[in-house]
């Protein structure tokens, strides 16, 4: 199974505030903030929603093709993914842009502020994911990611106009774009990604129910945190995966990104639902446990060995055959 993960690249400047943002906040005074946080930490990580799906799909030994957009100074992250097991050769290069960047503070409290700068990302709406599919002999699931709007609307239609399925994850976009556009990238998706916040304002913004929403996506996957993962179908009842407990939460970003990559995975190793998010949760909890959305790393003995104790041997044994992970 050929699966296009389409979105963002980025660079990752992640910052550590050692108190609370909401002591900073005077609620007579929302309508003219001025803060400015001392931190304590800075990491330069490599990220970008699509780029760390890819990554994922690729620690797991699943191969991706990765399509976004970025600038000349994308030659060592694309060595990185290329050893990852990710496909780069449909990523375009900007002769105008740098690759993007995503400035991040996260308190002690792990919430966040976040400011992202597209960059080189705004070239994603000029490419064609047909190219892409003729160069790797076609495609079965193109993953719709954060990304530049246009680029997200351009490749949700042409997905419906050559019927590729493809899986909408609308995400941190959400809160820029209209009904009529949120409606647009969702209606006819084979899968829909949310959090259970995007869930709510998804249905704000485009008006639907979550029945009606059900009735125009194949499958609703909604995150849930700490409570874990709950995957819905019209007219079916819901499945609930329990999350991976985690050791320590060191740092949240990516968390998701790592859940779609296992989740994915495990669709292209044609595992039933279940077991995809049970995949996704358990590479969610390793991205979890460190600094840094591709910052983790995959001992195949040791993922299988927890996801056992979380999920049960049997699973273990469905999942086992298809993990290739790099590190024995």
């Amino acid at each position: 199974m050929r699966i296009a993960v389409t979105g963002s690249i980025a660079t990752d400047h992640l910052m550590t505030f050692p108190g609370r943002f909401t002591d900073q906040l005077l609620p007579d005074q929302l309508d003219r903030v001025s803060l400015s946080f001392l931190v304590d930490e800075l990491e330069i990580r490599r990220g970008g929603v699509a780029a760390n799906i890819c990554f994922g799909m690729g620690s797991l030994g699943k191969e991706s093709v990765l399509v976004g957009s970025v600038g000349d100074d994308f030659a060592d992250y694309r060595s990185w993914l290329d050893r990852h097991g990710v496909d780069t050769a449909s990523v375009h290069v900007s002769e105008l842009h740098h690759t993007a960047r995503f400035l991040c503070n996260t308190d002690q409290d792990q919430n966040q502020i976040a400011t992202f700068y597209a960059g080189a990302m705004s070239e994603a709406r000029d490419i064609e994911l047909q190219p892409v599919a003729d160069r790797v002999g076609g495609l079965d699931l193109v993953l719709v990611s954060p990304n530049d709007p246009e680029a997200m609307l351009r490749h949700t239609d042409e997905c419906r106009d050559r019927a590729i399925p493809f899986a909408a994850d609308p995400s941190q976009q959400l809160a820029r774009m209209e009904g009529p556009e949120v409606r647009r990238l969702l209606d006819g998706a084979a899968y829909l990604f949310t959090n259970e916040y995007e869930k709510a304002l998804c249905e704000e913004k485009t008006g639907w129910s979550g029945e009606e929403i059900l009735a125009r996506v194949g499958v609703r996957v909604t995150t849930l945190g700490a409570k874990g993962v709950v995957i819905d179908r019209q007219g079916q009842e819901g499945i609930h995966v329990p999350c991976v407990p985690v050791d320590s939460v060191v740092d949240p970003t990516g968390v998701g990104d790592a859940f779609r990559a296992g989740f994915l995975s495990a669709l292209a190793w044609k595992l039933p639902l279940e077991r995809a998010a049970q995949v996704g949760n358990a590479i969610a909890a390793h991205a979890l446990e460190a600094a840094g959305p591709q910052e983790y790393t995959l001992s195949r003995q040791a993922f299988l060995d927890r996801f056992a104790a979380v999920y049960g041997e049997q699973a273990s044994a469905e999942v086992a055959p298809h993990v290739t992970c790099h590190n024995p």
